[in-house]
């Protein structure tokens, strides 16, 4: 099955918009999602389960399940969050993204809301309109990637941009709490940490200290790399965002209820090295 659709290009003097050599087949990975535990130590049922039921990711016809009652206010956190001026929705959030990625590319940055005034004004509190759950790579950091400023992006990175009980939880607190109407898996071109996955796969080597947890978080998507043509790292980085976005599309019942609802929106991006642009998957 067919599961990559075309990304958005995010500026139109660039043609950095990704395709894979050929469609990724998540089918090729499935017998590999039981060996692997599961990228969440407390969602291993999902990743066996759930997973297992798709033969391939069509991310663009995934269902997001039961709906599931979830509470909407958290009395832990009641002081952190400042009303926005007005709501903003998950397609008017992914075109600020865009548009200041677009900013990066061309070099003509505003650098918003850097302010001594934007300073004190999020010291009260916080309203980000997108949640970017990215690789923790130097080369890629979101504020910058997308030119925003002080309160604009609830960020979480962690090499690899695997999903895991506490980027989970992090992802709830700012779509539930702060109602943030956006969240993007945001991957990159070369990506070491599925470099990593993919030479330890092909040699069979024993990974060093913790780095084991990120190979077995990344290895369902690198088998499911595996089963389209060109070249495999290459592959496995889209293929991983887009696990990505089906494990949060799916294993939060919070999650699963704001994207019911229509209160979110879960997109993938891909990071170009060279020219600095995002393509938009969803």
């Amino acid at each position: 099955m067919r599961f990559f659709t075309p990304p958005l290009r995010l500026s139109p003097l660039r043609g950095a918009t990704f395709q894979p050599d050929q469609p990724i087949n998540m089918a090729g990975a499935l017998r590999h999602i039981t060996s692997c535990g599961g990228c969440m130590s407390s969602q291993s049922h999902f990743s066996r389960r759930s997973f297992l039921k798709t033969s391939g990711l069509a991310l663009s016809a995934l269902a997001v399940g039961a709906r599931v009652g979830v509470p909407r206010k958290s009395a832990a956190f009641s002081d952190s969050m400042s009303p926005r001026a007005e709501k903003i929705e998950a397609s008017e959030a992914l075109e600020m993204l865009i548009e200041g990625n677009q900013r990066y590319v061309e070099f003509h940055l505003e650098h918003p809301h850097q302010t001594e005034a934007r300073l004190l004004e999020v010291s009260k509190g916080q309203s980000p309109f997108a949640i970017i759950v990215g690789c923790a790579d130097s080369r890629v950091p979101p504020e910058v990637v997308f030119d925003q400023g002080l309160g604009d992006l609830f960020v979480v990175r962690i090499a690899g941009n695997i999903i895991d009980d506490a980027i989970l939880g992090s992802v709830e607190y700012a779509a539930e709490h702060l109602r943030a109407p956006l969240v993007m898996v945001l991957g990159h071109e070369n990506c070491g940490a599925v470099k990593a996955t993919v030479e330890i796969l092909e040699t069979g080597a024993a990974a060093p200290g913790h780095i084991g947890s990120l190979v077995k978080a990344i290895t369902p998507a690198v088998q499911a790399a595996k089963s389209a043509k060109g070249d495999v790292v290459n592959n496995a980085v889209t293929a991983n965002v887009l696990w990505g976005m089906m494990q949060l599309k799916s294993a939060s019942p919070i999650l699963t209820e704001l994207i019911h609802k229509h209160e979110l929106m879960v997109v993938g991006g891909r990071y170009d090295l060279d020219t600095g642009e995002v393509a938009v998957m969803r």
